[in-house]
Order: structure tokens, then sequence, then C-alpha cells
């Protein structure tokens, strides 16, 4: 599990979930979906892990897939807001998508295990609750879209296809929470940085550094 890193940077994992039973619950179902996929786990193997009663899980939520829900909102609404604060912030679109980058990256290491579930889950979801999560990576979506685009109107990148630049950057920043590792011998923030410098070189920009300073 990665609660110690997440709360070293910043964020206490689930403090949002109240109460104490129902925030053990949705740690539990994060380490086993993580683990061994949404199928393949039950609601026993979730309780088991909290150190409750299959009846216990019940009193907080319905369903499984109500758990996943749980999980996957608080992550892309997490995801939503950092990508919106970098590109709602200042600067040039050069220092905002380092900073998007930098910073979606980072929580993406970070939160690998939890990131697993949020990010690779999605089809697991009901219609409904799956239509709700489309919806904020849509917005998470038009947040680096932004930023390319006034790059582009900027003339600080060079990108013929904002639409399928702003899915590559996705994809690779989202990737980092299938192979990251504790073990590794980077760090959330050198991961960030260095995703960083390779998006600013895939959009022909400038390559600036993990403090955000020109490197040229």
């Amino acid at each position: 599990m990665d609660s110690a890193q997440e709360t070293a940077g910043g964020y206490q994992p689930w403090s949002e979930v109240t109460p104490d039973a129902a925030r053990r619950l949705l740690v539990a179902a994060v380490e086993a979906f993580a683990e061994r996929g949404y199928h393949a786990t039950t609601t026993r193997d979730i309780a088991g892990r909290a150190g409750m009663s299959p009846a216990a899980l019940y009193i907080h939520y319905k369903t499984k897939e109500e758990l996943l829900h749980r999980i996957s909102r608080i992550g892309h609404d997490k995801a939503l807001e950092i990508l919106d604060t970098a590109a709602s912030g200042p600067g040039t679109a050069a220092e905002r998508l380092a900073e998007a980058v930098r910073s979606f990256v980072r929580w993406h290491a970070a939160h690998h295990t939890t990131a697993r579930v949020v990010q690779y889950e999605l089809d697991a979801l009901g219609a409904e609750h799956r239509s709700e999560i489309v919806a904020l990576r849509r917005r998470s979506d038009a947040a680096v879209r932004r930023i390319l685009a006034d790059g582009v109107a900027a003339r600080e990148f060079d990108v013929p296809d904002v639409p399928g630049t702003t899915l590559a950057v996705l994809s690779l920043c989202i990737d980092v929470a299938r192979w990251f590792s504790t073990d590794g011998r980077r760090t959330p923030e050198e991961v960030g940085a260095l995703y960083a410098d390779l998006v600013l070189r895939m959009v022909g920009a400038r390559p600036y550094g993990a403090d955000g300073a020109n490197r040229e």
C-alpha cells in the first residue's frame, strides 16, 4: 500500500471518507482490487482485510460496485483538481504544461496502488457510474488540451494534432501507476520532473527543469 508516501506528499489518503469504518473498508478494497482485480475480489475479501465481518461492509456500502465508484470518484476528482490548477495557473503555456505533467505524474507514482484501481477498473463500473467518471475524464482531457492550444496559439509549441497529443500526454502520465515501484531508483518527484521534460520535448518546447527554470 502507498499510504506512507501519500501522507509524506502532503495528502492524507481518504480523509474525505467517514466514518473510520467506511475508510478502513475503502482502503482494504483498494488493496484487494489492485492485487487481485475487481472481478476476482469478493466482499468477504475486503471485509477480512479491514478486520470486519462481511455484514459490516453492507452498513456502509450497498455493493462492491459502490465501493469501486467511491474510489474512482475520489481519484478522478483529485486528477481533475491537479490538471485544472495547472491549466489555470500563472506562467507561459510551457510552464503550465510542465507543472501539469509534473504534478500529475507525481500523484500517480506516490499513489500508484490507488491510481491503478482508479485508472484501470473503469469498465467494472455500472453504466450510470461509468458515465459520471467518463465526464470527469473529459474535463481532465479539456484542461490539458487548453494548455496545448494556448501553447500553439502563442507559438510555444509545435503540435499539429492537439487532441491526439492530449491523449498521448495523459496516457504517458497515467501509465506511471502501472510500473512505478517504491523499490525503484527514482522518487515520485524525480519521475515527475523527468516526464515534464519529456513532454515539453514532445511538443517542441524548450525543456524546463524540475524547478520550472528554462534549461537553455
